[in-house]
């Protein structure tokens, strides 16, 4: 059984990194503006769109992605292995992509809340009276102070994408720990892997 492991972990973990990188490169940007368009059409459409986010499984969003696949800019499914450096990231990008929505949404909300939160404290009118404009208050003080529960939600969602993975990686067709999990309960895919 470790041997089976060993072998599947090496697609399960790179996509749930990926995922996990995908989730927090556009959780950021998209907080710090709804954060800082507070009550604006930016931020009601973003927190609509992550709300519809966390609403939605990611199984569904891999579904959308496949139909992705009949543009030709991605594999069918599948993992080459290690034939060619830049064809595992390309076989991985809609399984973490699909993976990596949900994650970014609750992203996305945390730390818009966190930075309104932390822009109604006495520092941060402060240093808005010194001068600063709102985008350099948010960048310079707010945001390091709103990180903290942020970076709290990463730390647990690394889990959650490895859980995540198990119906994502049946939908591409990955050959990792989800599709082997699913084969030892499925009895018809031990057969075909």
């Amino acid at each position: 059984m470790a041997d089976l492991v060993a072998a599947r972990i090496g697609v399960s973990l790179p996509l749930a990194v990926y995922a996990l990188v995908l989730s927090t490169l556009i959780a950021l940007p998209v907080g710090l503006l709804a954060a800082a368009r507070r009550g604006r059409p930016a931020d009601l459409a973003v927190m609509g769109a992550a709300q519809i986010g966390i609403a939605l499984p990611n199984f569904w969003f891999a579904m959308l992605l496949v139909l992705a696949v009949r543009l030709q800019w991605f594999p069918a499914g599948g993992f080459p292995g290690r034939e060619s450096p830049l064809a595992a990231p390309k076989a991985l990008t809609l399984p973490a992509t699909a993976l990596a929505l949900p994650q970014t949404a609750i992203l996305a909300r945390v730390l818009r809340s966190a930075l309104i939160e932390t822009l109604d404290q006495d520092y941060i009118r402060t240093a808005r009276a010194k001068g600063l404009t709102l985008g350099q208050t948010i960048l310079r003080h707010a945001f390091r102070n709103a990180l903290i529960p942020v970076l709290t939600i990463l730390g647990m969602q690394f889990s959650f994408l490895l859980a995540g993975a198990i119906i994502i990686e049946n939908v591409f067709y990955l050959p990792g720990l989800g599709r082997l999990t699913y084969a030892l309960v499925d009895p018809r895919l031990r057969q075909r892997g």
